[in-house]
């Protein structure tokens, strides 16, 4: 992706977002000297634990089809986790835009509940993982909404109106888009590492590669390595 393209995409999202009465945090509209510059003097935690923003095409360079805007707003660490206290969640921001495919995968370890927080529908085509780690093509799947079991059959879809959520175990394939109209999705987890926890059904990757066609407005969660040197693993 153009660098100059992801910039245009961070204020039109954060626009979006803000239509719908949320604000993100100060630290997403630091510049990259800011950020520099405060990684430095006590918001390591924003760097190692990935928190802010995060545009992906997967690789594919086609973001209008196959993409997603994510904003990580908190994360805790593996540390947190192995003393069983601390920060033990993670949330989110995304964005998908009307048919524009966020691809088949699951999660190592992550369980997640995908809210939708306003605009159209979120549409999920949802699988259970088989013995082998593959999209079952027959097992039912069962999925918690709102407090009630839903089933479907394996590939069926799970249509999500503004305030309806689904919990998503790590055994649950999914992909997801929206319909109607661009959608705002809320997702509240236990601590993830987006670097590590991923599995997709195709050979895609996780982020994109940058064409720097112009100065960053705002540093993606996959510049910090470069930009912010490395940190603490999340």
């Amino acid at each position: 992706m153009k660098r100059s393209i992801v910039n245009e995409i961070l204020a039109e999202s954060d626009a979006f977002i803000r239509s719908h009465g949320l604000v993100l945090p100060p630290f997403a509209y630091w510049t990259p000297a800011e950020m520099q510059a405060r990684t430095a003097t006590g918001s390591a935690m924003i760097r190692d634990h990935m928190l802010g923003w995060d545009i992906t095409d997967y690789g594919q360079g086609d973001f209008e089809n196959l993409g997603l805007f994510l904003f990580t707003v908190r994360n805790g660490s593996a540390a947190n986790v192995a003393q069983g206290m601390g920060m033990l969640y993670a949330e989110k921001l995304l964005i998908s835009d009307v048919d524009q495919i966020s691809p088949m995968h699951h999660h190592n370890a992550k369980t997640e509940d995908i809210i939708n927080r306003g605009g159209g529908r979120l549409v999920l085509e949802l699988f259970k993982r088989a013995a082998d780690g593959s999209c079952d093509p027959e097992a039912e799947v069962r999925v918690r909404c709102d407090g009630s079991w839903r089933s479907l059959p394996a590939g069926g879809l799970l249509t999500l109106d503004p305030g309806e959520s689904v919990t998503l175990e790590p055994d649950i394939w999914h992909a997801f888009w929206g319909e109607g109209a661009k959608v705002l999705i809320g997702e509240v987890s236990n601590v993830n590492d987006d670097r590590t926890d991923n599995v997709f059904r195709e050979p895609i990757g996780r982020f994109s590669d940058i064409e720097e066609d112009a100065a960053p407005a705002h540093l993606l969660v996959s510049d910090y390595d470069a930009w912010l040197g490395e940190g603490a693993a999340a």
